[in-house]
C-alpha cells in the first residue's frame, strides 16, 4: 500500500479516536458534576460524595490522557527515519502509565478509607492487591525504561 495512503488512514483514525475519547472525558466530567449536585440535593453523606467524585474524576483524567496520547502519537505524519517504536514508547508510555498508577493508587486508598469506615477489615485484601499491582506496574515501567536506555 502507498505510504501516503497509510499515513492518511492513520491520521484519520487518530483524529476520530481522539474526538471520541475527549467526548467520553467530557461526558464523565458532566456525570461527575451531576452526581455531586444530586448528592448535595439529597443530603447524602459528604464523605461518600467526595470519594465517588474522586473516583469518577480519576477515570475522566485517564480517558483524557489517553486521548492526548493518541492525538500526539498518531496524528502526526509518519517519520520512518527519525523514530523507532521503542523511542516512541519511551516518550508516551511513562506519562500514561504514570496516570494509571496514580489512578490505581488513589482507588486503593479510597477503598481502604471506605472499608475502614464501614468496618469491613476483612475486605482489605482487595485494596492491598490494587496497591501491590500498582507498585508492580511502576517497577515494570522503570525496568522497561532502564533496559531501553540508549545511553547505557
Amino acid at each position: 500500500m502507498n505510504n501516503s495512503i497509510v499515513s492518511l488512514i492513520r491520521t484519520f483514525f487518530a483524529k476520530v479516536l481522539t474526538v471520541i475519547f475527549f467526548g467520553l472525558a467530557v461526558v464523565i466530567v458532566l456525570s461527575l458534576l451531576i452526581n455531586i449536585w444530586e448528592g448535595m440535593h439529597n443530603q447524602s453523606d459528604l464523605t461518600e460524595i467526595l470519594l465517588k467524585s474522586i473516583n469518577t474524576g480519576i477515570i475522566a483524567l485517564a480517558v483524557f490522557e489517553l486521548a492526548l496520547i493518541i492525538n500526539k502519537e498518531y496524528s502526526e505524519p509518519m517519520d520512518d527515519e527519525g523514530n523507532d517504536a521503542i523511542s516512541s514508547l519511551r516518550g508516551t508510555l511513562p506519562r500514561f502509565i504514570g496516570t494509571v498508577c496514580v489512578a490505581l493508587s488513589l482507588e486503593g486508598l479510597i477503598m481502604v478509607i471506605k472499608y475502614s469506615q464501614l468496618e469491613l477489615a476483612g475486605n482489605l485484601y482487595y485494596p492491598v492487591a490494587i496497591i501491590i499491582s500498582t507498585a508492580f506496574l511502576l517497577s515494570a515501567l522503570g525496568l522497561f525504561l532502564y533496559l531501553t536506555d540508549k545511553q547505557r
